[in-house]
C-alpha cells in the first residue's frame, strides 16, 4: 500500500506559502512543483488510472452514455479493486492516503470518458472527502471502508431549485426528533450526481430553519426518494436526479460536523472540488487534443493533408499552449495543498482544523484553477469540432459528444462568475485583515510609478525568458494598481461592483498562469533537453505575449468604471507604462508549436 508523500520535499521551499501571495512575492523555479517532479509513485498511479480507462471504461463509453443498468457501479468497484477510488482515505480506513498530486493525476486520467469522470469525481471528492476530513471516528470506520471500495457510492446534495450559487439560501430544514434520537429530515435536493445509484448522500439543511447544517444519509432511510433522471446536455451517462427528503429520519450520530456549521463542510470541500475539476478539465483537453491531431494528420484537402495547412497548425499550437499552461497550473496547486495537508496528522484531533486550514489557504488558486481550466477545455473542444468540420457535428465522432459535456464544467462547482467574484473578494478580505500586504504593495506602486521609480525592477535582466519575467511583473502591477483605484473608491461597496470584480479577477488569473508558465519553463530549461526546452519556451512565449492585450483591455474596463477625466488618464498612462512591449512573432511560435505537436501526434512538453 502507497504511503502519503509531499510534493513540497521535490521542490525548494521555505515558509509556507500564503494563498493569494504570488501577487507580491517573487518565486523561484524550483520553489513551484511542476510535473517535471513527478515520483515514480505518482506515474504508477498515473498509468494505473490510464490502463483502467482504456481497457475497461473506452469500450464501454456507449453502453455508459446509455446509462446500462448496473454498469457505472461495476466499474467503480473494480476502480476500487485498483485503489483508485481510495487515494485521499488514511490507510487505517483501507484507504492508500496519497497526496494530492496524485488524486489530481487520477482526476485528469479518469476524463477520458466524461460522464465516468463526473461519477468518480462525485464520489471520491465531495463524496468521500467530507467524510474524510471533517467526520467522527465512529463516521470514518463506518463508511470510509466501503467507500474505498466502491461497495459504498456516494452523492453530494447541496443545490436546490432556489439555491444554486446561493447555497446558503437552502430551504432543507431538519428539526430533532421529540426523543432526541435523529433529525427529521425534509426538502428537495436538486441536480445531484450518482443520485440513482448512491448508497450515501453528503445533504445540507438548516436545523429548525436557520442554522446550516450537514448530514450523512443513507438511502435506505424511510421517506427518502429520487426523481426521475434529468434530461441534460452532456455527460448523460451519469445518473442526475432529485433527491427527495420526506420526514426522513437521520440518526444524530449522523450529524457530520457541527450544527450550523455546514458551511465550513460545503465551501472548503468545493475548494478542492473545484481542482479536481480543472484536473478532470486538463484530461479532456489532452484527449482532445490527440484525437484532433491525429485527423488532421490523415484528413486530406487540397492534394495534401489538413494538418499542413496555417490556420490548423494554429489551431493545434493554441490547443497545446492552453494544455500547458493548465497543466502547470493544476500540480503547482495541488502540491500547494499537499505542502500543508501532509503536515495533517489523520489520526489527530486536530486533523480536521488542520485539513480546513489547507482547504481555506489556497482556495484562491483553486478558483483559479477552476476558472481556467474549463474554459480552456470549452476552447479546445470548440476546436476539435472545428478541425473534424462536418465530422465534428456528428454523433458517430467523439468531437461531438466532448463538445457537449465540456460545457458543463463553468457551471460545476460554482459558477465561473461566483468564482471570479471569489477570487478578488478573498484577496481584499485577506487584505483588510492584514494577511497579505496588498494594498500597502498597490499604494507603493502608484507613489512609485508617478514619481518615476518603478516598484519592481525593469526590464534589463537576462537569462532564460527574461522578457517574459519581466511582463508577469507588468501583469502584477497591473493587478494592483487596478484593485486599489477599485477600493480606494468604492471601500466596502466594491462587493456590488460585479464587473469590475471580474476584471480584476481576470487578471489575477493571467498573473498566476503566467508566472507558472514562466517558472516551469526556466525549470525545464536548467534540467532537460534543448528541444523539450525549446518547446517549453515557445507556448510560454506565446500566452505570455498573446495575453498582455487581454489584461490591458480587462484593466481600461476597470480603471474606466472608476475614474475619469485626468485622473483615468493618468491611470492610463500608468498603465501603458507597465505593459509596453515589443511586437513578437506569434506566427513562427504557433507553427514551432505545432510541428512538435504533430510529431509527436499529442501533446508531451
Amino acid at each position: 500500500m502507497a504511503t502519503k508523500t509531499n510534493p513540497a520535499t521535490a521542490v525548494n521551499r521555505g515558509a509556507t506559502v500564503r494563498g493569494g501571495s504570488f501577487l507580491i512575492e517573487e518565486r523561484l523555479p524550483e520553489e513551484i512543483f511542476t510535473p517535471e517532479d513527478f515520483t515514480e509513485q505518482h506515474r504508477l498511479i498515473a498509468d494505473t488510472a490510464d490502463q483502467f480507462m482504456r481497457n475497461e471504461v473506452l469500450p464501454r463509453w456507449e453502453q455508459i452514455e446509455h446509462q446500462e443498468p448496473g454498469l457505472t457501479p461495476r466499474l467503480l468497484r473494480q476502480a476500487g479493486e485498483l485503489g483508485l477510488l481510495a487515494i485521499e482515505i488514511p490507510e487505517r480506513y483501507g484507504g492508500m492516503e496519497m497526496d494530492e498530486v496524485s488524486a489530481m493525476l487520477v482526476a485528469e486520467k479518469m476524463a477520458q470518458v466524461a460522464s465516468f469522470a463526473v461519477t468518480c469525481s462525485a464520489h471520491t471528492g465531495i463524496g468521500i472527502l467530507p467524510i474524510a476530513t471533517f467526520g467522527t471516528e465512529a463516521q470514518k470506520q463506518t463508511y470510509l471502508p466501503g467507500m474505498g471500495t466502491g461497495d459504498l457510492v456516494a452523492a453530494y446534495c447541496l443545490s436546490e431549485a432556489e439555491a444554486g450559487s446561493d447555497a446558503l439560501a437552502a430551504r432543507a430544514r431538519a428539526t430533532l426528533s421529540p426523543d432526541g434520537k435523529h433529525y427529521l429530515l425534509n426538502g428537495e435536493k436538486m441536480w445531484i450526481t450518482n443520485a440513482g445509484f448512491a448508497d450515501l448522500f453528503i445533504v445540507f439543511a438548516k436545523v429548525d430553519g436557520e442554522k446550516f447544517s450537514c448530514f450523512i444519509v443513507e438511502k435506505g432511510y424511510p421517506g427518502f426518494s429520487t426523481g426521475a433522471e434529468e434530461k441534460k446536455m452532456g455527460i448523460k451517462g451519469s445518473s442526475t436526479r432529485a433527491v427527495i427528503l420526506e420526514n426522513v429520519p437521520v440518526p444524530v450520530e449522523n450529524v457530520l460536523g457541527e450544527i450550523g456549521r455546514g458551511h465550513i463542510i460545503a465551501f472548503n470541500i468545493l475548494n478542492v472540488g473545484r481542482l479536481k475539476l480543472a484536473a478532470a478539465c486538463l484530461g479532456g483537453s489532452k484527449r482532445a487534443i490527440e484525437h484532433a491531431v491525429a485527423y488532421a494528420k490523415q484528413r486530406r484537402a487540397f492534394g495534401k493533408a489538413i494538418a499542413e495547412f496555417g490556420l490548423i497548425q494554429e489551431k493545434l499550437a493554441e490547443m497545446a499552449t492552453r494544455i500547458f499552461i493548465g497543466e502547470t497550473q493544476v500540480y503547482r496547486t495541488a502540491a500547494l495543498l499537499d505542502s500543508l495537508l501532509t503536515e495533517a496528522d489523520p489520526e489527530s484531533p486536530e486533523y480536521s482544523a488542520q485539513a480546513r486550514r489547507a482547504m481555506e489557504e489556497y482556495a484562491i488558486e483553486c478558483s483559479i484553477n477552476k476558472v481556467c481550466l474549463s474554459e480552456s477545455l470549452d476552447y479546445i473542444a470548440d476546436e476539435w469540432v472545428q478541425i473534424y468540420g462536418g465530422y465534428g457535428y456528428h454523433q458517430d465522432y467523439p468531437a461531438e459528444r466532448a463538445y457537449r459535456d465540456a460545457r458543463i464544467n463553468r457551471i460545476f462547482e460554482g459558477t465561473n462568475e461566483i468564482n471570479r467574484l471569489v477570487i478578488p473578494s478573498l484577496l481584499l478580505k485577506r487584505a483588510a485583515t492584514g494577511q497579505l500586504a496588498l494594498m500597502p504593495a498597490a499604494t507603493r506602486l502608484m507613489q512609485e510609478a508617478l514619481s518615476g521609480v518603478p516598484l519592481f525592477a525593469e526590464s534589463g535582466a537576462d537569462g532564460v525568458l527574461a522578457e517574459e519575467k519581466r511582463l508577469v511583473e507588468a501583469v502584477k502591477k497591473v493587478a494592483l494598481l487596478v484593485a486599489g483605484v477599485a477600493y480606494q473608491k468604492y471601500m466596502a461597496a466594491l462587493s456590488e461592483q460585479q464587473e469590475v470584480l471580474a476584471a480584476i479577477s481576470d487578471i489575477v488569473m493571467e498573473a498566476f498562469a503566467l508566472e507558472s508558465a514562466v517558472l516551469r519553463t526556466q525549470k525545464i530549461a536548467a534540467r532537460s533537453g534543448q528541444e523539450k526546452a525549446a518547446h517549453a519556451t515557445a507556448m510560454t512565449r506565446l500566452w505570455v505575449h498573446s495575453r498582455m492585450d487581454w489584461v490591458e483591455h480587462r484593466a481600461r474596463t476597470a480603471l474606466a468604471a472608476v475614474a475619469a477625466g485626468d485622473t483615468l488618464r493618468t491611470q492610463i498612462a500608468v498603465l501603458r507604462r507597465f505593459t509596453r512591449r515589443d511586437p513578437v512573432d506569434t506566427i513562427v511560435l504557433r507553427r514551432q508549436i505545432a510541428a512538435r505537436v504533430i510529431e509527436q501526434g499529442k501533446y508531451l512538453v
